[in-house]
């Protein structure tokens, strides 16, 4: 046979095959960046300075410093956190609007964490222009754990209070169990309570946080997509547990918010579009966006004034540190 009819026979096989080889490269090559565009999830981890307590602190500290993390779409990064504007309608200031009215500000400093807040769709077509959950997330316990860290640098005797919604609750919680690990920005002694509304990483068991009202059948939509990475999200499953802060950990779930009580059929990593479809519409479901007014106990005390009546008890018996 001519040689150089079989390399012509051969020729178009190995030209398929560099154009198949091209393509794969680009969609690689796509989804790197998509996934890089898009975020990925840094979780800060301070170390808790070790300095010995001093016997009063700056008068111009709080006895109490109560953070407030909002949820999905209300907040920015650029509010301000002592009168947050970004959604006038946010859950969180129904509890840290009463208390700042409350208390004066040489007993209570009430902060407001300004973060990014949002949860963008990664298969919206157009692109829905906000920022990922990575993103946001990371921002959050960012910030929140900065707050802390310096608030303790600068007024070591003042204790805390932190309260969560939605994805602020996962912010706080995370925060918090590390507090509780050890390994915080403050020490679990300085820490009152810790009060977690619709938490995506809600799970039932020792060492987790005390449920206030119905205990919901499911778990947090984080839970039950342990594993899943899409470009912007990245779901880390349950937390080890609150550690020191188990004992004074809370959370509020109400049955059917996908958010806390999502059932393992329902959000499976192995259909990944269609759950992280289902998780951008978790946070806009009529449930997640009712607690202002659901009952939690047979008194009909709902879970916001639930909240008000534990954080006003909290910060009520504080200790006064003295001031110099």
């Amino acid at each position: 046979m001519n040689p150089r009819r079989r390399s012509a026979r051969r020729s178009p096989l190995r030209g398929c095959l560099v154009i198949l080889a091209v393509i794969a490269l680009i969609i690689v090559v796509v989804i790197l960046l998509w996934f890089l565009l898009a975020g990925w999830l840094h979780l800060p981890k301070p170390k808790l300075p070790t300095t010995k307590e001093p016997t009063s602190q700056p008068a111009s500290c709080p006895d109490v410093l109560m953070l407030s993390v909002p949820g999905t779409w209300e907040s920015n990064s650029n509010d301000d956190p002592y009168n947050p504007s970004a959604n006038p309608i946010s859950y969180m200031l129904n509890i840290s609007q009463p208390l700042r009215e409350r208390f004066p500000a040489e007993r209570l400093e009430v902060y407001t964490v300004p973060y990014v807040a949002q949860f963008s769709n990664p298969i919206a077509l157009p692109p829905d222009g906000q920022q990922s959950y990575n993103r946001s997330r990371s921002e959050g316990t960012a910030r929140t754990t900065e707050k802390l860290a310096q608030t303790y640098r600068d007024c070591p005797l003042t204790t805390y209070v932190m309260v969560g919604f939605s994805q602020g609750a996962v912010i706080a919680g995370d925060v918090a169990a590390e507090i509780g690990a050890g390994n915080g920005p403050v020490p679990a002694n300085k820490m009152l309570g810790v009060m977690l509304v619709a938490d995506g990483r809600r799970v039932p068991g020792p060492d987790q946080a005390t449920v206030i009202g119905a205990v919901p059948p499911g778990e947090g939509a984080e839970v039950a997509l342990k594993g899943l990475k899409v470009p912007g999200i990245t779901m880390t499953g349950p937390r080890p547990g609150f550690g020191a802060l188990a004992d004074r950990s809370y959370t509020i779930c109400a049955p059917g918010d996908l958010i806390c009580d999502s059932p393992r059929e329902a959000l499976s990593p192995f259909n990944i579009l269609n759950s992280a479809g289902t998780l951008v519409r978790a946070a806009g479901n009529p449930v997640h966006s009712l607690y202002h007014g659901y009952v939690v106990d047979e008194n009909g005390t709902t879970a916001t004034q639930w909240t008000l009546n534990w954080a006003t008890g909290l910060i009520d018996g504080a200790p006064h540190p003295p001031h110099s």
